[in-house]
């Protein structure tokens, strides 16, 4: 920068002052030379001091400015974050305003207490109500399933003669009456005791193993074949001479014919003749004819029929079929083992315990339909 121009008598002044200046220094720097030397030194380490204080002082001065600026955008930052914290909460407060504003007063809850106490109280009345009426219906459906079980009894002894069914429905039977508790229902499980211990007392009777057995008969006696007597040369008859001699030529002869012709004279048992095919044929449908009457006759209990139809079949084995074979022996035995079976026997009459559980279920339902009326 230039500096401003002085005044002539300024600039005099100052020229004078110089002059006798440099005439001192000029007087003085000849004796004392090392001293001026030792002063300069001083000054420029001061100068150095102070420069260094003022650097650091600048520094310092940055840094603070700087820490100020971060600590400046902090609190903006902060700001910033409270100033939309503020907009949230007062957003809230309005939707609160807004929500209180639509709750009912104090005069509606209390009608709506008093309204949900008396929905409350109908609705168990109706509970109540309707326990009553489905725990009468349960028992009303548990009684018809005893009806249907004793009806299922007689029904089983009535076809197949099942005592064993037949005594299984009737305790369970027994046993829904006896979950009724009820003193009414002492006549109807009377007879039903009286018809379950004459169930015990009978003997079993198996008709459908005696139908299952005799079928398997019938497909074993399907497969029957007779064995017809053959010739057999004994091993120690001599061998057959030369063709043209005579001896072997009636030798030749006696072979072709014993094929058709076979006289025995050491017979031990009655020889039947032979049977052609359609002839086999015949007697296999009416054993199994014989076989199949007896089925029937099993499953409805005539004991007269079924004796019949297995002597029959018993007849046809002896008078067609060659006892030496091991399966005709083997069907024989099996057929007089079953002819020795029972087909009937004396059953109780299930009537009496019907008509004794209809008339109690009747005086159930009686009293039940004059309620609904009197509640109409």
């Amino acid at each position: 920068m230039t500096q401003p121009s002085q005044t002539p008598e300024v600039q005099s002044a100052t020229t004078d002052a110089d002059a006798v200046k440099k005439d001192n220094s000029a007087a003085q720097q000849q004796p004392n030379k090392p001293a001026a030397s030792s002063s300069g030194k001083g000054l420029a380490i001061l100068a150095l001091l102070f420069s260094l204080g003022g650097l650091g002082a600048g520094a310092w001065s940055v840094l603070h400015t700087q820490a100020a600026g971060d600590l400046t955008a902090q609190q903006q930052q902060q700001l910033s974050n409270m100033r939309a914290q503020t907009a949230d909460l007062t957003e809230r407060e309005q939707q609160l305003s807004t929500t209180l504003a639509q709750m009912p007063s104090a005069n509606q809850l209390q009608q709506g207490r008093e309204l949900l106490a008396s929905v409350q109280a109908e609705q168990q009345l109706l509970a109540q109500r309707l326990e009553t009426i489905l725990g009468a219906s349960r028992q009303d459906w548990r009684l018809a399933e005893a009806e249907h079980l004793l009806r299922m009894a007689s029904l089983r002894l009535s076809a197949l003669h099942d005592t064993n069914s037949a005594r299984f429905l009737l305790q369970a039977a027994d046993h829904i009456l006896m979950e009724q508790d009820d003193p009414a229902a002492f006549a109807a499980r009377e007879q039903l005791a009286k018809s379950i211990a004459a169930l015990q007392s009978s003997s079993s009777l198996d008709r459908t193993g005696l139908f299952v057995r005799l079928g398997a008969l019938h497909q074993q006696a399907s497969q029957l074949t007779h064995l017809a007597p053959e010739f057999e040369q004994g091993q120690d008859r001599p061998a057959a001479v030369a063709s043209d001699d005579g001896a072997g030529y009636w030798a030749k002869w006696w072979e072709q014919i014993s094929h058709y012709v076979r006289i025995d004279f050491n017979a031990s048992e009655q020889v039947q003749p032979l049977l052609a095919g359609q002839s086999l044929t015949q007697v296999r449908l009416a054993l199994g004819l014989a076989l199949e009457q007896a089925q029937w006759a099993a499953l409805n209990g005539a004991t007269e029929v079924y004796q019949q139809a297995l002597k029959q079949a018993l007849g046809i084995l002896d008078a067609h079929f060659s006892v030496k074979d091991p399966s005709v022996s083997g069907l024989r035995e099996q057929l007089s083992e079953l002819r020795e079976q029972k087909v009937s026997q004396q059953l109780p009459d299930l009537n009496a315990a019907l008509l004794t559980l209809e008339a109690y279920i009747n005086t159930r339902s009686t009293p039940q339909e004059a309620d609904a009326e009197e509640s109409n």
